[in-house]
């Protein structure tokens, strides 16, 4: 890493200053360096470094040697896919010459990969590039390889292949696995409507921050929960640092929060923190193949927290009364983003970023003493941890905010239990009124389960029935709509026209005030999932992976992060005559 950054930092230097190793006088026509001038370089550069000249010599010489080679294998490369690979070869290979050496290097051209075992007498190979094993099958450019990569070549007996394809193929088996079961387990979960015993037949919700419901349009919040199912189940795996396993969640959790509009994804933080831990799995990977994905989506992160929070956190603030929870996500994302910046060569970016880092640890680290007070209160280790942060470290505040926050979860509790209990009722009206269970939760889906609304369906069928006018769900709903809301006026509007609403009558547009609530006659019809033993397996399965607690997402205790900001710490404060 460390290799890397030295040569990440004398390619901004030499690019600042407009130099081109590859040009006269640094290479002559013959593409040897130009010795003089080079060795001023690496005189010139050391003490920025605060390296020995020998080594930025030999860092300068190995870029002017990559620029010379890429400058003419480009060409050829994408004129034909013939690439020039820098093979790291074991020692066995056929034309090794020198037994003391473990292994040695050799760039050859290449338009095939299966032509590199062929070539060194290797039966069955694996090659290595950046950390990711390729498939001799494939083109070059389909795999990321470019001209001049550097490949690992690894030889694999008849045995190790055999278990290899084993370990592989069950491997990507149980994660593909995986996803299709997270998947469909949050499928059908999208697609209940609450007509049936939640005890029994569990289905979600989205709500604020309040424990308020939101009115998103039904493809929109399918996507959205099967974002969060996915996110939930790859925050699980991470946290049994099964990161490789966690990533192929996270990323097909991307896939479905990219479905829902921006207008949503700047609403809510849940987009940030999925771009938080896709690179944080990245890291925890050392897939620095993915450095300019991972850069990207660090600024997604910060786009995101900047118009959820405010510039200054003011909306956080006004939401929640306080910052110091979710201050542990910027902690992380200034972190990511300071090794980032370090592998680029960037040092002082670096630094500027960890100084924020290190402030922000000396914060919100936990204090045990104090969290022995409050766990000695009967407070659990996350609910001192978070409230310790949440008031800046005073545990008489700390207890306080606890014991509100606890209460309010419970209230919040009771309101959900007497929203389902009215829910229950009104679908019991319902079907009383001689209308299906399902009818009568597609009433509540056509009202966008608001109760209110749907209570207004059930009195407006309640009187036409009266009189005896069959009125169709769906129309009654386009009848609210039409009048506003308005019980009184949507019931006449049914009975003078005995149930039945013209086209012309359906095409009027809504009053103002509730036509951006209001369904229309057209809303899809939700999907009825079967209540099979399988389907009740899979969900039970996904629901294991949501955290009970709203707030697990900030319940970091900063282990990972303090070995890191250790690493960093280590790199960027070597002394001058530190050799890398």
């Amino acid at each position: 890493m460390e290799e890397q950054n030295t040569e990440a930092k004398l390619k901004n230097q030499l690019k600042q200053e407009k130099i081109q190793l590859w040009n006269p006088p640094y290479t002559d026509d013959d593409n040897q360096p130009g010795q003089q001038h080079m060795q001023e370089l690496a005189e010139r550069y050391a003490p920025l470094l605060c390296l020995p000249s020998e080594e930025v010599g030999a860092a300068l010489e190995s870029i002017r040697v990559q620029a010379v080679k890429r400058g003419k294998g480009n060409k050829t490369f994408r004129e034909t896919n013939v690439a020039s690979l820098e093979l790291l070869l074991p020692r066995d290979s056929k034309k090794v010459t020198s037994a003391a050496d473990d292994t040695r290097k050799e760039t050859r051209k290449y338009s095939h990969l299966k032509s590199i075992a062929e070539d060194y007498g290797l039966k069955h190979i694996k090659l290595i590039l950046n950390g990711k094993t390729l498939c001799v099958d494939r083109r070059l450019d389909e795999q990321g390889v470019k001209n001049h990569s550097k490949m690992m070549v690894l030889k694999v007996s008849d045995a190790e292949l055999k278990q290899q394809l084993s370990e592989e193929e069950e491997k990507k088996k149980n994660q593909n696995e995986s996803v299709q079961r997270t998947q469909k387990g949050f499928q059908i979960l999208s697609e209940r409507d609450g007509s049936e015993d939640p005890d029994t037949t569990p289905f979600l919700e989205i709500a604020d921050q309040r424990g308020n419901p939101l009115t998103i349009p039904h493809k929109e919040k399918k996507a959205l929960i099967l974002a969060m199912g996915f996110h939930e189940k790859g925050r699980s795996l991470m946290k049994k640092k099964q990161f490789d396993n966690a990533l192929c969640h996270l990323l097909q959790a991307d896939q479905q929060f990219n479905k829902c509009g921006s207008a949503l994804l700047g609403s809510v933080d849940n987009y940030a923190v999925l771009q938080l831990d896709i690179v944080w799995c990245y890291r925890a990977l050392e897939a620095l193949s993915c450095l300019d994905d991972g850069k990207n989506r660090l600024q997604r992160a910060e786009d995101c927290f900047l118009k959820c929070y405010g510039e200054q956190q003011e909306r956080l603030r006004m939401i929640k009364g306080n910052t110091g929870r979710e201050e542990v996500l910027f902690l992380r994302l200034y972190l990511l983003q300071s090794l980032l910046s370090y592998l680029e060569g960037n040092d002082a970016q670096a630094r500027h970023q960890l100084s924020k880092v290190e402030s922000l640890y000396s914060r919100l680290s936990p204090d045990s003493e104090k969290m022995t007070q409050l766990m000695s209160l009967g407070f659990t280790e996350r609910e001192a941890r978070l409230g310790l942060r949440a008031c800046q470290g005073d545990v008489q505040e700390a207890a306080i905010h606890i014991s509100n926050q606890r209460q309010e979860r419970e209230e919040l509790k009771q309101r959900e239990r007497r929203k389902r209990s009215r829910r229950m009722e009104v679908i019991s009206t319902l079907t009383e009124l001689g209308y299906s269970r399902r009818d009568a939760a597609r009433a509540l889906h056509l009202a966008d389960g608001d109760v209110d609304r749907a209570c207004a369906v059930s009195t407006c069928l309640s009187v036409c029935l009266s009189v005896c006018v069959s009125v169709c769900l769906s129309v009654c709903v386009s009848a609210l709509r039409l009048t506003g809301g308005d019980v009184q006026s949507a019931t006449q509007l049914l009975l003078d026209n005995q149930g039945v609403l013209s086209p012309e009558l359906l095409s009027v547009s809504p009053p103002s005030t509730s036509s951006s609530t209001t369904p229309s006659p057209s809303s899809e019809e939700p999907s009825t999932s079967s209540n099979s033993t399988e389907d009740n397996e899979l969900v039970n399965e996904v629901l294991e992976d949501i955290s009970r607690h709203e707030e697990d997402y900030l319940d970091l205790t900063l282990e990972e992060e303090s070995q890191l900001i250790t690493a960093m710490k280590t790199y960027l404060n070597r002394g001058p005559t530190h050799t890398v």
